[in-house]
C-alpha cells in the first residue's frame, strides 16, 4: 500500500478567487480587422507584432508600407512592439488603416 494521501486542499489546479485577475498565459488571441476583413491570430506575448502584421498583409495581398496598424487605444503599432509591450489582453483588436499619401487643399 501507499502512504500517500490526496488532500482536497493540497496542490492541484489553482483557480483565481472571485475578484482576482486570471493568470497570464503565454499565448494571446488577437483580432486584426480592416474595413472588409477580420483575421484572428494566436501568438506568444513576446512575439514581435511584425510577424502578425506581415502575415495579415500577405493574406490580404498588401504591402506593409500600404497600411498602418493601430491599437484599440489609438496607438500606432511598430514592428518591434509585442503584445506585452503594448499591454494587450486576450481578445484585443488591432485596426488596419490604409496609409494616405499626399493631398491637396
Amino acid at each position: 500500500m501507499s502512504d500517500r494521501s490526496h488532500s482536497p486542499t493540497g496542490p492541484g489546479p489553482q483557480h483565481p478567487e472571485a475578484g482576482e485577475p486570471a493568470p497570464v498565459t503565454e499565448h494571446i488571441n488577437i483580432k486584426v480587422a480592416d474595413r472588409d476583413n477580420e483575421v484572428f491570430f494566436k501568438i506568444k506575448r513576446s512575439t514581435p507584432l511584425k510577424k502578425l502584421m506581415d502575415a495579415f498583409c500577405q493574406r490580404q495581398a498588401l504591402t506593409p508600407t500600404q497600411v498602418r496598424f493601430i491599437t484599440s487605444e489609438g496607438q500606432k503599432v511598430t514592428a518591434v512592439d509585442t503584445p506585452d509591450t503594448l499591454d494587450m489582453e486576450d481578445g484585443d483588436t488591432l485596426q488596419v488603416h490604409q496609409e494616405q499619401i499626399g493631398g491637396s487643399v
